[in-house]
């Protein structure tokens, strides 16, 4: 199963715009240095998360705020925003089984239907984990990290 690193550096940005987005301008270039990421790689996920709503990019002199409420800014919504097609790359089927192979000539078949619930499953697990619910871990994790 393959969710894009991609999607972690987006809520890791979305968790610094939150933080620090009314105190500073947060750019293209800070998120870069906070994720370790390439600036055109968050550029391109700052392009998809304001394409989806998820947040505003002031043009002209930078600096990005959310947009929408913390609790609906799902896991879901930030993959689907970052890589539209990802739920149907979850799981994979081997490409080139022998036709001739009875296994072989019916294995796509016979995977499609539990790899599906799969992905269902997996898809609205994802739907009910909100930025809101990240950003407490987040507070829960630094306040205990802190106090070592």
């Amino acid at each position: 199963m393959h969710i894009s690193t991609k999607c972690s550096v987006a809520i890791h940005c979305l968790i610094f715009i939150y933080e620090y987005g009314d105190r500073q301008k947060v750019t293209s270039d800070l998120l870069s240095l906070s994720t370790g990421s390439n600036p055109v790689t968050i550029r391109n996920i700052i392009s998809s998360l304001r394409k989806d709503g998820i947040i505003s990019v002031k043009f002209g002199t930078g600096g990005a705020t959310l947009n929408c409420p913390l609790g609906e800014i799902t896991l879901y919504r930030i993959c689907k925003a970052i890589e539209p097609d990802f739920s149907s790359k979850l799981i994979g089927v081997h490409s080139l089984p022998s036709p001739l192979c009875p296994v072989g000539k019916n294995i796509h078949n016979v995977l499609d239907c539990s790899y599906q619930k799969i992905r269902t499953d997996l898809c609205e697990s994802l739907k009910s984990i909100t930025l809101e619910n990240i950003i407490s871990d987040y507070h829960y994790i630094q306040h205990k990290t802190d106090l070592n």
